[in-house]
């Protein structure tokens, strides 16, 4: 898929300029999908894809799970090493560029949670799906890009538009006879943004169970 010329490029340096000055622990809340999507699987080893700060890698640990958290940006799996002292658990991180790099073998879970490569959302989810063991669950968590003008829009931060896919175009990449569609749905909610203020967000989650190797 050719880039659009005015999309914008999540370079390794754009994110570590993003994350720049944020040296201390963050105290935000894991994404509340981790706990409604990923209710009774087995614990076994994880990877958070574009972990960030490590809020989710964090929560998987704490529930037992064997985590790898990778990210482009030093600056933020620093902060994501102390939040895990701080939670007193043990997570292995990566830092990698995610359009390159691969694991060295296939995870029980893999997770993403608005992560944005410097190449196409589509063809990023595709990679990830590939480092799924059979058996295993991909969970992917996006932005949603909405065109409306409705009430709320003064309150929602819009994502670039290359950056995010419908829970159509994300199930199309997984096939039948290699997946089961276990949720794909979009919606939206607010989250605190500081100040009293509250933002939109628009989410599409999708959560598949790998059948068969490719």
């Amino acid at each position: 898929m050719t880039r659009p010329h005015h999309a914008e490029r999540f370079t390794a340096a754009r994110w570590e300029e993003m994350w720049a000055g944020k040296t201390q622990p963050q105290t935000t809340l894991a994404h509340p999908y981790l706990a409604s999507e990923l209710a009774g699987l087995t614990r076994g080893t994880a990877l958070d894809a574009g972990c960030g700060a490590g809020a989710e890698a964090v929560w998987l640990a704490e529930r037992g799970w064997q985590v790898t958290g990778a990210d482009v940006s030093p600056t933020a799996l620093a902060i994501a090493a102390s939040r895990a002292r701080a939670a007193e658990v043990e997570v292995d991180w990566v830092e990698a560029d995610l359009t390159t790099w691969a694991p060295e073998r296939p995870a029980d879970l893999v997770t993403t949670f608005y992560a944005h490569p410097d190449a196409d959302q589509i063809e990023f989810y595709r990679r990830l799906a590939e480092w799924v063991t059979v058996g295993g669950t991909l969970l992917i968590v996006g932005h949603l890009h909405r065109h409306d003008d409705g009430a709320h829009a003064h309150r929602r931060a819009e994502p670039p538009e290359e950056t995010t896919a419908t829970a159509d175009r994300i199930t199309a990449q997984l096939p039948a006879d290699r997946w089961r569609i276990e949720a794909a749905f979009e919606g939206s909610r607010t989250v605190p943004a500081g100040g009293g203020e509250e933002r939109l967000l628009h989410d599409v989650v999708v959560r598949a169970t790998r059948l068969a190797p490719s």
